[in-house]
């Protein structure tokens, strides 16, 4: 493996994210030069917490504009680095129009597109790039089809297409695709951290991450009546943060990384918040499945989904990260307790 100058700047790309702004957060206490993308220079507005963060800690951030689908438009910004965090990728998984255009051509283009601006520029050492559990599976089902009922490194996702699960399909096209592009070169390193459902406070008022429109919708009673079952791989965006930077400096890490602290329902979430919260309209019991089923397209469901996910629970194996790079996690009780307070604080949700 390669030893990164960590004296050297470090790209993040989109660095307005949910994820990315923790990953700025932390390189930047720690001191480092961090270079970032954005769409847009002139909106400064969706940048403003990371300046503010920037002003109030020991490191820089530069600011540079990029398009995920326009070649070459990250070269600029990655010139003399030796690591590239690679975290920008659309996430949505309802209400899509077009999902090849809206999820797929993005996540692979831009993956595409980042890489090759790695391939031209010399300096660059190691890439990490953000994958998920969904470039390890496609539906909840097919657990049944792992060697010991368990989620590993060694799974990918083999269920899901642009019709069916075209998020997960996205994140499998992109992550294959960047092994790919890595195993033709000598020059520098790939790692991906693959994290589950990432909850924990975000660093910006932006309500537009489909883990923060979750926590608004448990609060304001959209799953009053109930929420599906089925347990899911949680993990706190600081850790998903640490998990990059410990991925970028290490000198023995290396391949994919599960990224789970623990496998949970929407039921313990909101168990979790009523434990402090009693006030609020939180869920008290599941869904039946039947039930959702039944009104899955209007809540922005296939029946199909809900028959290959509702009620079957996911395991994963998350032993390889914490050996290589040696990471404990926040507790899940933590993480949703400092999310809530999150939105309260920020007046996203009318404190009750």
């Amino acid at each position: 493996m390669k030893t990164i100058d960590q004296s050297k700047p470090i790209l993040v790309t989109g660095g307005t994210g949910y994820l990315a702004s923790w990953i700025i957060k932390q390189l930047l206490d720690e001191g480092k030069e961090v270079r970032t993308t954005v769409r847009n220079l002139s909106q400064k507005d969706k940048s403003a917490h990371l300046t503010a963060l920037a002003v109030k800690s020991k490191g820089t951030l530069t600011f540079f504009e990029a398009d995920l689908l326009k070649k070459g438009s990250f070269t600029e910004a990655m010139a003399g680095c030796e690591l590239v965090i690679h975290t920008a990728s659309p996430f949505k998984i309802s209400g899509l129009k077009n999902a090849q255009k809206e999820l797929v051509e993005p996540a692979l283009e831009g993956t595409r597109n980042v890489l090759e601006s790695v391939n031209s520029t010399e300096s660059v050492k190691r890439v990490v790039l953000t994958s998920s559990i969904v470039a390890i599976y496609g539906d909840a089902v097919d657990i049944q089809k792992t060697a010991n009922g368990i989620f590993t490194e060694e799974d990918w996702n083999f269920s899901s297409s642009v019709d069916h699960q075209p998020y997960p399909y996205s994140k499998t096209l992109a992550e294959k695709l960047a092994w790919e592009m890595a195993g033709k070169q000598n020059r520098w390193d790939l790692l991906t951290i693959n994290p589950g459902f990432i909850m924990g406070p975000s660093l910006s008022k932006r309500t537009d991450s489909t883990s923060i429109d979750i926590m608004i919708q448990l609060a304001t009673g959209k799953f009053k009546t109930g929420v599906p079952s089925g347990e899911m791989g949680f993990i706190d965006v600081r850790d998903v943060a640490k998990a990059h930077i410990l991925a970028g400096f290490s000198q023995t890490a290396s391949g994919r990384h599960i990224c789970v602290s623990e496998q949970k329902t929407f039921l313990d979430m909101a168990n979790v918040i009523k434990a402090s919260y009693p006030k609020y309209p939180l869920p008290k019991g599941f869904v039946p499945k039947w039930l959702f089923w039944l009104i899955a397209p209007l809540a922005g469901f296939t029946r199909k989904y809900v028959k290959l996910n509702v009620g079957i629970d996911l395991k994963f194996d998350s032993s390889y990260i914490r050996k290589d790079l040696g990471i404990e996690f926040i507790p899940f009780e933590k993480t949703i307790t400092d999310h809530f307070e999150q939105i309260l604080n920020d007046d996203i949700v009318k404190r009750k």
